[in-house]
């Protein structure tokens, strides 16, 4: 649960689902499609047992500071509470009497305060445009704790949004000498079958928003010609902030574990995620 209190937003989920809704709410989104976002991207959560609560609670104390709680999220919550569903949890959690007392005094509080009427709806913020920090097609190396060069492929720039997002596709480049253009372009992708990850290509929307801090092990080679388009919006690929964890050190520890066990048999080529099908099936 990462709980670190006994209030309802003293936990790792209330406070990620809280700052994912007004995210979206300050970038314009209405209260209805973000709930519905929020429920299909964490149905995981919704799952499970000992975190479920907090993810109601969160969304239901946002809907109604926005003067917009939904009736069935209301029900869900007064259930949980009225019944000692969530008290239940911090017990099966191993919660003390005295903690459980608070917690109970928490939540009745919060039922208390969703059966009031608020007098104003919580106003959007202005948000602040930002820039991803690579362009479409940029050809990436880095460094390796080997001092082997390694590299990745941007596949997309996601421009006039709070989030400056770019695609970012890690190749198995892995050479003594700084890679040229010809090397992306006719590199594989890494696909990473060490600890139990499974076989996936490592393909991700990078939040660039902290880069700045990770720009030293970065350098810009060269810039390839990507041909298709990537919408954010629709993609099954990943999300991550951290560029040196889920890009340098990934491919890293993927290609050390081919060292004693074998890679993947997929094989997969930039080429494929940069350049157009001309064939047309009739």
């Amino acid at each position: 649960m990462g709980a670190w209190g006994t209030s309802i937003s003293s936990n790792d989920t209330y406070a990620d689902i809280y700052s994912d809704f007004y995210e979206l709410y300050n970038e314009g989104f209405e209260v209805a499609k973000i709930s519905q976002k929020l429920i299909a991207a964490n149905k995981k959560t919704i799952k499970d047992v000992d975190d479920c609560n907090n993810f109601w609670f969160a969304l239901a104390r946002a809907q109604w500071e926005c003067k917009q709680l939904d009736n069935n999220v209301f029900e869900r919550v007064k259930k949980v509470i009225e019944t000692g569903g969530d008290l239940e949890v911090w017990r099966q959690l191993d919660a003390d009497d005295r903690d459980l007392k608070k917690r109970k005094v928490a939540l009745d509080k919060f039922l208390a305060e969703l059966q009031t009427e608020k007098p104003k709806a919580k106003a959007r913020k202005k948000v602040i445009i930002r820039q991803p920090v690579f362009e479409k097609g940029d050809c990436l190396t880095f460094r390796f704790e080997n001092g082997n060069y390694g590299g990745a492929v941007v596949l997309e720039a996601i421009r006039g949004s709070a989030h400056p997002y770019n695609l970012i596709a890690t190749t198995r480049i892995n050479q003594s000498i700084k890679p040229a253009k010809n090397d992306f372009q006719n590199a594989e992708l890494l696909i990473t079958n060490f600890a139990n990850l499974g076989y996936k290509p490592v393909v991700q929307w990078y939040n660039t928003a902290r880069h700045k801090k990770k720009a030293h092990l970065v350098e810009k080679i060269d810039t390839i010609e990507v041909q298709i388009d990537y919408d954010i919006n629709k993609s099954t690929f990943g999300f991550v902030g951290d560029f040196e964890i889920w890009v340098i050190q990934i491919a890293d520890r993927q290609l050390n574990s081919e060292e004693t066990k074998p890679g993947s048999n997929v094989k997969q080529t930039v080429k494929e995620l940069t350049k157009k099908n001309k064939w047309k099936i009739w």
